[in-house]
């Protein structure tokens, strides 16, 4: 797959196309139930976790990135991710939630470089999956 039309939407807007890169992370808690007489650590899943790096190239038009994400900023909201800028289906699927938006540094870099903007959403529900055409 080669991934360079990724879908992106936060709070209902679609940013695709200022997105440079979007890691969407997904992991569980390793809880150690190790016990007297075992010579190897024995872990067992816990709870799920989620999070999503995204690194957008920054946009202060109405409408853009920093309108949308601003004052989203330890606020709860909605984002949805495919891999392919297209319907989902069971190639695309479609990854959804709801979380919290930790930052969004509205401008950093140095001289002569472009204005990015790594922004973090922190999980604030489940992480929901799905491969119908949307």
């Amino acid at each position: 797959l080669h991934f360079r039309n990724a879908f992106l939407q936060i709070n209902a807007v679609n940013l695709s196309d200022d997105v440079e890169s979007v890691t969407l992370n997904y992991s569980s808690e390793m809880l150690d139930e190790t016990a007297m007489g075992d010579d190897t650590r024995i872990n067992k899943g816990g709870l799920l976790n989620w999070s999503i790096a995204l690194r957008f190239h920054q946009d202060f038009s109405s409408g853009s990135v920093d309108a949308t994400l601003f004052g989203l900023v330890g606020t709860t909201t909605c984002f949805e991710i495919r891999p392919l800028n297209s319907c989902s289906t069971a190639i695309n699927p479609n990854f959804s939630g709801i979380g919290i938006l930790e930052n969004a540094p509205p401008v950093g870099g140095g001289v002569g470089s472009l204005l990015d903007m790594a922004v973090t959403i922190a999980s604030a529900g489940t992480l929901d999956r799905a491969t119908a055409a949307t």
